[in-house]
């Protein structure tokens, strides 16, 4: 049984991201909450709150035991991107592209 939670168009680029996620994927739950509870990154705290979300959705629509549970899929994809856009030198605009992200963890109780 799987269950799954995603998190859309949250405000941090997918390169930095994937460099946390790559942490988490094919672990424990619990072990994966430790991990991401220990790094000193923005996308750490965004993945945590994804992979709680996640395993609230197995025990609560599956009757999942959280003991039981890893990370069979964790992944990031790229949002929309807002761009913005800032005066230069010399008279021209430089452009900003803010990217964005969706985030995509998916639990599973076998392996």
């Amino acid at each position: 049984m799987e269950a799954k939670a995603i998190a859309k168009g949250v405000r941090i680029a997918p390169r930095k991201a994937r460099l946390v996620i790559d942490l988490v994927r094919g672990k424990d739950v619990e072990e994966a909450d430790v991990i991401l509870s220990n790094i000193n990154k923005e996308a750490a705290r965004l993945i945590k709150k994804v992979l709680v979300s996640a395993v609230a959705n197995a025990e609560h629509n599956f009757n999942m035991d959280k003991e039981n549970l890893y990370v069979k899929e964790a992944y990031i994809n790229e949002g929309q991107t807002m761009k913005r856009y800032r005066f230069g030198s010399r008279g021209h605009i430089d452009p900003i592209k803010k990217r964005t992200s969706h985030i995509t963890i998916v639990v599973s109780d076998e392996k």
